[in-house]
């Protein structure tokens, strides 16, 4: 049996914080504004598998009135994600995700966070595909003022 679900994601973008994206901190001017790191990319991925396997989402597991989650590194939060997923006898099959933002350029940083990524999913790094794009200068993402993502996930049975 194979279930999909869906992701998405959104947080401000502030001076004085540092921008996470798979994973991986991405040197730039302004970072993501959040309770835990702020990891948008990983956040969506996170619901993505939530959603798959119908157990709520990251604001359900991770509260942001919870002060263990002050900070939290977002890899320690997918990797419990799929830690339960694997519980309740699922597994991940692949992850595909699109992230939104004008700046920086992300293509160059792929090849990192699909290797940071694959791991914490117990997959191949050809099962994590990490697209980008800009939002053509309009809305929120397009002044610059917040980055979004958006995910897909399949998962199976384990056998």
């Amino acid at each position: 049996m194979v279930r999909v679900g869906f992701g998405y994601d959104v947080h401000r973008l502030t001076e004085g914080r540092e921008l996470w994206l798979g994973g991986v901190l991405i040197p730039h001017t302004v970072g993501a504004l959040g309770h835990s790191d702020a990891d948008v990319l990983l956040h969506a991925v996170c619901d993505a598998l939530l959603g798959a396997v119908a157990l709520g989402d990251i604001g359900f597991h991770f509260p942001d009135t919870d002060q263990r989650w002050k900070g939290a590194d977002s890899k320690v939060l997918l990797k419990a994600v799929v830690d339960l997923l694997h519980e309740r006898g699922w597994e991940v099959g692949n992850v595909d995700a699109t992230l939104v933002l004008e700046r920086p350029k992300i293509m160059p940083h792929v090849p990192a966070m699909r290797a940071t990524m694959a791991p914490l999913l117990h997959v191949g790094e050809d099962a994590v595909s990490i697209k980008a794009t800009t939002n053509e200068k309009m809305g929120f993402v397009g002044r610059e003022e917040g980055v979004c993502a958006y995910a897909v996930a399949l998962v199976q049975r384990r056998a």
